[in-house]
């Protein structure tokens, strides 16, 4: 892996890890509701997008063909996202989704018979025993199954949207088109679901820092990086972001810090240095 790729993937993360935090900020003090979240989140996604394929592309070549079932996948996965995190703090909420992410992807892999070769296979098997050992029940240990299930679908939607962008051969271009088709999505779930509707400027500067900047970023960052690495890698990789989560939601939302969530944390990264770890040939 050239270090250009490390510096772009570990940028990508970063913004991922950081959605979670601002979608948690924004939903645990009732600043806005997950649906005005959402909404807002893609929307500034959208604009910024667009004009980022504006300025490279001189034009904005969008497609009324292409590109609904990514577009579909992208607002399942935020509109679960959000209204998973009315009850789930932000490193819970992302350890669950890139759980299930990491699972959805392993068995795409499966079934397109890519290679999972033994140190591979241990590295995710002792991250995935990080996130059950964090995730296990005990006494002082609380979690809202609804929640965590709206976050399951948000990581099966988040996987498959993952899996898509690896046939992606313009990233710019189909962010940009996954990001504007998916309001449309947005719009028919406000029609057929949404009463209440309750928006703060905070909120909304939240939804635009989330949207604009580390979704809108992150993603077309993602997209121009999946063609470069393997399935089961980018799953892996993944897996790097609940403990990113945790420790940004430590530190900026009073998250607690536990002996269980530093060892899973280790588990984790120390799977994930298995699984991506190769030696340099002499």
């Amino acid at each position: 892996m050239n270090f250009k790729l490390l510096i772009l993937i570990c940028l990508t993360l970063l913004f991922f890890s950081t959605s979670s935090v601002l979608a948690r900020a924004a939903l645990v003090d009732n600043s806005i509701d997950p649906y005005s979240f959402t909404f807002f989140r893609l929307f500034f996604g959208a604009t910024t997008l667009l004009i980022i394929l504006y300025l490279k592309e001189k034009r904005l070549n969008l497609s009324l063909n292409k590109n609904w079932h990514t577009s579909f996948m992208l607002f399942m996965y935020a509109i679960c996202f959000s209204y998973a995190y009315i009850n789930l703090d932000a490193g819970l909420g992302a350890l669950i989704l890139f759980a299930i992410v990491q699972l959805t992807i392993i068995i795409a892999a499966l079934i397109k018979k890519e290679h999972i070769d033994l140190k591979k296979a241990l590295g995710i098997t002792i991250a995935f025993v990080g996130l059950v050992y964090l995730l296990y029940p005990s006494d002082d240990f609380e979690i809202s199954i609804y929640h965590s299930f709206l976050m399951m679908i948000s990581g099966v939607a988040w996987g498959l949207y993952t899996l898509f962008g690896k046939k992606s051969a313009n990233a710019t271009l189909n962010t940009t088109d996954n990001f504007t088709k998916s309001l449309l999505f947005l719009l028919i779930f406000f029609t057929f679901f949404v009463d209440n509707i309750h928006i703060s400027s905070y909120g909304i500067t939240l939804a635009f820092i989330s949207g604009g900047i580390t979704s809108a970023i992150g993603y077309l960052l993602w997209y121009y990086l999946l063609p470069n690495i393997k399935i089961v890698t980018s799953g892996i990789l993944q897996l790097l972001i609940p403990p990113l989560a945790i420790f940004l939601g430590v530190i900026f939302l009073n998250e607690k810090l536990t002996s269980t969530l530093a060892i899973s944390t280790i588990l984790i990264l120390f799977g994930i240095y298995i699984s991506i770890y190769k030696k340099s040939s002499n």
